[in-house]
């Protein structure tokens, strides 16, 4: 892949060959930006709540702020029951919105750019809001696939259309997270190339437009994460309560 090229950006390279067995287990340049973002984000909320002052300081309200909302998301879409869940569906926005915002920094690689760690995040929520669900309700979870009220001529139609959506869920979750960060970090590699074949002169105006899609990618790169984690928690809610 030619080093100009838009998707360049996104391509993985091997930092150190780890061969297991007949996997190729190399320890990547996305690894390594995953890594830092768990070093970073551990870092950030371990040494923010370390004073635990009465009146917070700027990173400790920061992280306070992180924790209220997370915390109020899964209550008002999962509810009281969901509490038990928080320190995983913490842990995945956190995790999604440092990798997100790490790929905004020159020359940085956004993990969350690639199909196959996004895909990875939504098995991860699929497989275990499905555990869960028959855990909490037995056969019982599958009444999520019967909408209730519902005439049974009506259900021939309808239950397969509930259950192809069910196992849809992943696929969708993944593609939305990967698609927004790669279209986006491509739009900034174009219109970034526009401003170095035109110059200053005639490259002013993709420069402004660089600087206002950058406010829009940090916007975006923040959104993307309540999107995949709010959506994981509705997920979590039918688990719980699969006939409401």
């Amino acid at each position: 892949m030619e080093e100009h090229s838009p998707l360049a950006q996104f391509e993985i390279k091997k930092l150190i060959e780890i061969p297991l067995g007949g996997i190729d287990a190399s320890f990547t340049n996305s690894s390594l930006w995953m890594m830092i973002s768990i070093i970073l984000a551990t870092a950030f909320l371990t040494l923010s709540m370390r004073g635990r002052a009465m009146v917070p300081g700027r990173w400790q309200s920061m992280a306070e702020l992180v924790y209220e909302f997370v915390a109020n998301m899964l209550r008002d879409n999962v509810g009281s029951g969901g509490r038990r869940y928080f320190p995983f569906i913490f842990t995945l926005f956190v995790f999604i919105l440092f990798n997100n915002s790490l790929g905004m920094v020159p020359y940085s690689f956004t993990p969350t750019s690639h199909i196959i760690v996004t895909f990875a995040m939504a098995v991860v929520v699929f497989i275990g809001v499905t555990i869960i669900g028959f855990i909490k309700n037995g056969t019982g979870f599958l009444k999520l696939f019967v909408p209730s009220g519902v005439p049974w001529f009506l259900l021939i139609i309808l239950v397969p259309i509930e259950v192809i959506s069910y196992f849809v869920r992943p696929i969708s979750l993944s593609v939305r997270l990967f698609a927004n960060m790669m279209a986006g970090h491509t739009m900034l590699k174009v219109f970034g190339g526009f401003v170095v074949s035109l110059g200053l002169l005639a490259g002013w105006a993709p420069l402004l437009f660089i600087i206002a899609l950058t406010g829009m990618e940090i916007g975006i790169a923040m959104l993307q994460a309540y999107v995949f984690t709010v959506l994981s928690c509705l997920y979590l809610h039918d688990a719980l309560h699969p006939g409401h």
